[in-house]
């Protein structure tokens, strides 16, 4: 049997946080062919063979929330409070951003999240077509959401353009999906947010949107419209599609009933402690919310690892919940491995006719040896290092540790960009946090 890639002898991790040792993985056109029992003296045929022994594979990790151009502005806004850090630092600069930024931004981040695992990603951000040109240089899968402002003053001119290039480019690469951004309820006003979700509705995509982000924009919510912000969306038929939501941090008992098997909440704690955001509800009967792991911008998270948001997820659960017995090695798998549903791409499985979207972990290293639980040593202890191949659709993006993309050239431009986004300072915004 001829495959394109054979992982060999590896003990696998499915996406329930089950093992099963000694086994290959048959790879052909991008898809997990069969799966069998390693035999010894059994002849392997393939154009490429990858040796497992001792190694350990799973699905790829997704990050279901990310502006991954603002990989540009990592470190900018330090040690400032919320409204400081949209109203006087981050918006400030995006409004003198180039879509040349937007596009460097996203090639960094992309390499980042390859090195941490990440097979998929659900992007949020303004220059959408410039972000999904850097998912298909790549090779990652992207969900690339292309934001909406509802107060902007050629509202309708910026809803039809976005429709047009969703038309044009939804069918171009099987790694590529897009669907409608509309940032927030309080930035898209009035009947605006309804518009976006008829219009996403109309083309059979679906919404990624930021609801319920702070304490603060319930009350201004429930004050304005005696509504909560999930219940503004639910008006406006947002939960009838797919919809991905950044955050739900301050989600309300009764916004519950608006959540349904279409719906995804990212989680990206390492923000919310950043930003001095709050316990919120996130952690109140998790088991029973569709979450999943994401790790917001590069500005407010300074990484993008899925990992390292999942381990503070659990921690703060244990101790916010006073039971070091409650968020269970397997809960957390199961929330890190969630985000594959979310995204429309056949993945997050270990089995045949799954896309190929797999990892290799050496967990063999200094760092998760003694080896008693594999979970416990690729949550609470694992980092970049201990993944040493990263695959998409049956291609190595990172191979034996080395991430395949121009790094060098990144890394160049991206200084190059953060000196000119110092030079060019900050300019004008209508947007208010």
């Amino acid at each position: 049997m001829k495959c394109d890639l054979v992982l060999k002898n590896g003990n696998l991790i499915d996406h329930k946080g089950n093992i099963f040792k000694n086994k290959n993985i048959y790879i052909k056109e991008g898809k997990i062919l069969t799966i069998e029992k390693f035999q010894e003296n059994k002849i392997i045929e393939g154009d490429k063979i990858v040796d497992c022994k001792d190694k350990f594979i799973s699905p790829g990790l997704v990050n279901l929330h990310v502006h991954s151009p603002m990989n540009i502005f990592k470190g900018i806004a330090e040690d400032v409070d919320i409204d400081a850090w949209f109203n006087e630092e981050i918006w400030p600069y995006e409004s003198n951003m180039t879509g040349n930024d937007v596009y460097i931004g996203a090639l960094a981040a992309i390499s980042e999240m390859i090195n941490n695992g990440v097979t998929a990603f659900a992007d949020h951000y303004m220059e959408g077509e410039r972000i999904s040109d850097a998912v298909l240089e790549t090779g990652i899968k992207g969900d690339i959401a292309l934001t909406i402002f509802g107060m902007s003053d050629d509202f309708e001119k910026e809803l039809q353009k976005t429709a047009k290039i969703i038309e044009k480019r939804r069918e171009e690469s099987s790694r590529l999906n897009l669907r409608f951004g509309p940032h927030a309820p309080y930035t898209c006003p009035g009947d605006t947010l309804k518009k976006i979700i008829d219009k996403a509705k109309e083309l059979g995509t679906g919404v990624h949107i930021h609801l319920s982000e702070t304490e603060e924009q319930v009350k201004d919510s429930l004050e304005k419209t005696n509504k909560t912000p999930f219940e503004v969306m639910n008006d406006a038929g947002g939960f009838d599609i797919s919809c991905i939501i950044a955050h739900g941090l301050w989600m309300k008992e009764e916004d519950e009933k608006y959540l349904n098997k279409n719906t995804y909440i990212a989680a990206c704690p390492k923000t919310y402690m950043k930003l001095n955001s709050g316990y919120g509800t996130l952690w109140d009967d998790f088991k029973n919310k569709p979450l999943a792991i994401g790790t917001d911008g590069a500005a407010s998270s300074n990484t993008l690892d899925p990992m390292e948001q999942l381990r503070l997820y659990a921690l703060i659960g244990k101790i916010s919940k006073e039971d070091a017995r409650d968020f269970t090695l397997k809960d957390m798998w199961n929330i890190l491995m969630k985000g594959h549903e979310a995204l429309d791409f056949n993945s997050g499985r270990l089995e045949e006719g799954y896309a190929a979207d797999l990892l290799v972990w050496d967990l063999n290293k200094i760092n998760t040896l003694p080896l008693y639980n594999p979970l416990a040593s690729i949550i609470y202890s694992s980092n970049s290092k201990n993944i040493t191949y990263t695959i998409v659709d049956g291609k190595i993006l990172k191979d034996n540790g080395e991430v395949i993309i121009s790094k060098k050239d990144i890394e160049k431009e991206l200084v190059k960009t953060s000196e000119d986004i110092l030079k060019r300072s900050k300019g004008n915004t209508k947007l208010v946090y």
